[in-house]
C-alpha cells in the first residue's frame, strides 16, 4: 500500500495510477490523515436478474387515477 499527499498525487497522478493498474492501493492523504484510497476498477460480468419482486408487490387498479383535490391542487381540473 502506497500513502501520497495530496499535493505529490497532483503531480504524480500518472505514475499512481499505473501502481493501481499493477493492483497496489493508493492512500491519499491530507496533512497526513488518509482521506480517500485509489484501487483498480473492475467491471462486474454478472448480469443484473430481474423479478425479485414478483408476486410480492400489488398494483391497485386505479393507481394512474389521481384524487380530485390533489389533481386540483396541481391545476389538473378544468374550472367549468
Amino acid at each position: 500500500m502506497l500513502i501520497s499527499n495530496i499535493h505529490q498525487a497532483k503531480s504524480q497522478l500518472s505514475r499512481l495510477i499505473e501502481q493501481v493498474e499493477l493492483g497496489e492501493e493508493v492512500i491519499l492523504a491530507r496533512a497526513g490523515k488518509p482521506v480517500a484510497k485509489l484501487v483498480p476498477y473492475h467491471v462486474s460480468e454478472k448480469r443484473r436478474g430481474g423479478g425479485q419482486w414478483r408476486g410480492k408487490v400489488h398494483i391497485a387498479a386505479d393507481f394512474d387515477k389521481l384524487p380530485k383535490d390533489v389533481a386540483a391542487a396541481f391545476g389538473l381540473l378544468s374550472s367549468k
